[in-house]
């Protein structure tokens, strides 16, 4: 039964779904935490192995291949199914406002960055070979200032991963060239490995993992004010380059970008960092991407238009209800009418439809999208 992801995404959006542009939502992973208790999601659910065993663990199921749209398609695969879960248990349907649902986002992304699957073996030998462990002690300083390891914030929290990576990155620069040193460049593997080391260790077990985003409204002014804007434009544009990329990828990304700019690049704040990342990143959470001729066919092969394009069966007319969909708002739909359409398709001798891979829901939502 995945009844809090199927809220999450309900809710996330519900309130924008009638806007031309949907907000990004603030949310934060410790009031997700205790959402997640509270509205008795825990009752079936675990998060890294604590809670229910009814469901799915949500920390721990979550593959490399996350997408939205592999979250919204599989809990349209699964609808039937949890529908049936939560009668059966006599579950009150927990309420959750679109602040209540992004913090749930927030502690189920925390919850799956923390628990990734890097190798720590594979990260002791890595933090060795790409020179990291000749400055950064675990404890202790061991060249030019570099903080030890146990003072790293950034190994709890991903944004300020990025963050620290982005404005660590010119004076690392030039301490590798001071002492004659190449500079290393990181796959998103490799650091997936190191941060899992890291994390092992005793020195850092006093830390909580936690996420937390912003709304998107100062994003775009940071964005400009930082001279962003002057080269991530046309085919540079972030907005379509981070999409489907975790913050470890983001990370990654920026650490080997730095010695390709040829002046020093603009140093960012904590919070600076997290209004950027939830303008540029979080975004691909409310702008799902498809190809239309690709929805088109799948509204026809899964049967969607022998209700939909004539409003038989109750269904409401598709496409063309003058609103704009997302992964997110159609799991809105899903979870208000998604029981009463079950027992229509039934009537109606017409089988669930499912959605062979996550791409077809993008696909389907930009034919959604394309008629006002």
């Amino acid at each position: 039964m995945r009844t809090p992801l199927a809220l999450l995404f309900a809710a996330l959006l519900l309130r924008g779904a009638v806007n031309t542009v949907p907000p990004v939502v603030p949310g934060d992973s410790r009031r997700g935490e205790k959402i997640f208790e509270s509205e008795q999601c825990i009752r079936c659910h675990s998060v890294n192995g604590r809670g229910g065993k009814m469901g799915i663990d949500l920390g721990r199921s979550v593959s490399r291949g996350y997408t939205p749209s592999r979250l919204a398609s599989t809990m349209w695969n699964h609808a039937p199914v949890m529908w049936g879960a939560i009668g059966a248990a006599k579950i009150k349907m927990p309420r959750l406002s679109p602040r209540d649902a992004s913090d749930l986002f927030a502690f189920f992304y925390s919850s799956r960055f923390f628990d990734r699957p890097g190798e720590v073996a594979r990260g002791q030998d890595a933090f060795q070979a790409k020179q990291c462990g000749g400055c950064h002690g675990i404890t202790d300083s061991l060249a030019e200032g570099a903080p030890p390891v146990s003072r790293w914030d950034s190994l709890d929290d991903p944004v300020l991963l990025v963050q620290q990576m982005w404005n660590h990155s010119y004076p690392m620069r030039q301490a590798f060239a001071r002492h004659k040193l190449e500079w290393q460049s990181l796959t998103s593997d490799q650091l997936d490995d190191i941060l899992a080391y890291l994390r092992s260790l005793p020195e850092t077990q006093h830390l909580v993992s936690r996420f937390s985003n912003t709304s998107d409204e100062n994003g775009r002014r940071i964005f400009e004010a930082k001279g962003c804007v002057n080269c991530h434009k046309g085919d540079l544009a972030l907005e379509n380059r981070l999409r489907n990329m975790t913050l470890t990828d983001i990370a990654v990304d920026m650490w080997n970008h730095a010695p390709r700019m040829m002046a020093q690049p603009p140093t960012l704040s904590p919070t600076e960092m997290r209004q950027l990342l939830s303008y540029l990143w979080m975004r691909q959470f409310v702008y799902p991407g498809g190809d239309i001729a690709e929805g088109k066919r799948v509204f026809a092969e899964r049967r969607c238009n022998e209700c939909h394009y004539g409003g038989t069966h109750g269904a409401p007319q598709l496409p063309g209800q003058a609103r704009p969909y997302s992964e997110v708002t159609i799991i809105a739909a899903l979870w208000d009418h998604g029981p009463r359409m079950l027992n229509r398709m039934k009537q109606a001798g017409i089988t669930w439809p499912q959605f062979r891979k996550p791409q077809e829901l993008s696909d389907l939502i930009a034919f959604l999208n394309s008629v006002q």
